[in-house]
């Protein structure tokens, strides 16, 4: 059996995305030159590095020393990443290992505090055969958590009050979103480069993963889960108030309006239109053409102004320190930060966040 320092190195690495070459590359850059093999002796347990060794690669794998010291029997189980979108096997590798050292410091804050959380399936016995279902399992989803027919302003947050741990992960622009089990938690992970409202509907994209129980295997669960995000965003009965119940035409100026008030996107807006018959797929269609050639698909006009953030985990390690369950020091390693960086970000001098 491997030792935690092994296993920690090995992590690190591929959290990273570099190989053993590329690795024994930038140590030489650093000035601690050390070959392939001997960080690969590192990873199988045949040899320990000195601590200068270790403590260039902290530097160079951009982790904290603690790092290495910390244990690990965190696994992460049914992992789902979005189908259809096209990863690496190093970046995978590099997104799995990041959400395990999120979700590592997360426990233990929880853990400490004694502030675990229980997630309830509140439409588990609801099974999913039609788009009609995708609509009534949203609108069941608002009703059970008390949402209305508002728009909700914070979706991470609202996931995370309900058991669901949410975290955001820095990635390549390949990666969006995936879902995840540990010990019976969800987990949903969401690429915290992307814009504020692609972000929200990722996060909804992957709750349908975890929430939706489909009927029969034939089904374009992809397609659904992106119908149950747009729904549970822009409910049916806001989308016929807003727009009225059929339109032959549509106005950019009022989808943005839209976009701003309800933090969707309006290509996903236009989803909803069609999907609820209030334009034709006529309509649909020669939007989304127009909006191809004039480059809004990619970078669409108009912009929510709401917050999204994932918020849990500062908020228990600001707790913890301030009622001293741990030192100052313990909560900056928690935090992936020196002991002078986390007094600022405790004195509101920087803002804290999970990295």
């Amino acid at each position: 059996m491997q030792t935690a320092l092994a296993d920690r190195i090995y992590s690190a690495r591929r959290m990273s995305g570099l190989s053993l070459q590329e690795l024994a590359d930038k140590m030489e850059r650093f000035g601690m030159p050390i070959s392939r093999q001997a960080i690969h002796q590192f990873e199988q347990d045949k040899s320990n590095p000195e601590a200068g060794t270790l403590l260039a690669l902290a530097k160079v794998l951009n982790v904290r020393l603690e790092y290495f010291y910390r244990e690990t029997n965190l696994l992460l189980e049914n992992v789902e990443y979005r189908k259809r979108v096209k990863l690496s096997k190093t970046d995978e590798v590099a997104i799995h290992e990041k959400a395990r050292d999120v979700l590592e410091r997360y426990f233990e804050i929880e853990e400490l505090l004694d502030s675990s959380m229980t997630f309830a399936n509140p439409i588990i016995d609801f099974q999913i055969n039609s788009p009609e279902d995708i609509e009534r399992a949203a609108e069941l989803i608002r009703e059970k958590w008390q949402l209305g027919t508002d728009p909700i302003p914070g979706v991470m947050e609202m996931l995370e009050e309900r058991g669901i741990k949410v975290l955001e992960i820095s990635a390549s622009e390949s990666f969006q979103g995936l879902c995840a089990y540990v010990n019976n938690t969800p987990i949903i992970v969401v690429n915290e480069n992307d814009n504020v409202v692609r972000r929200r509907f990722t996060a909804l994209h992957e709750l349908a993963h975890i929430v939706l129980r489909f009927g029969t295997d034939d089904l374009d669960e992809e397609k659904y889960c992106h119908h149950f995000a747009g729904a549970l965003l822009f409910p049916a009965k806001s989308v016929v108030a807003t727009f009225s119940e059929k339109r032959k035409k549509i106005s950019l100026a009022e989808l943005m309006q839209a976009k701003a008030y309800y933090g969707v996107s309006i290509q996903a807006i236009l989803a909803r239109l069609k999907i609820l018959n209030v334009i034709a797929d006529s309509v649909y269609r020669g939007f989304i053409i127009w909006m191809t050639k004039a480059g809004y698909r990619k970078k669409e006009p108009g912009q929510y102004p709401g917050e999204e953030k994932a918020r849990r985990f500062s908020q228990l390690l600001y707790r913890a320190a301030a009622e001293e369950v741990i030192s100052l020091s313990k909560a900056a390693s928690l935090n992936n930060q020196s002991l002078t960086e986390f007094r600022r970000t405790l004195a509101g001098i920087g803002e804290g966040t999970l990295s």
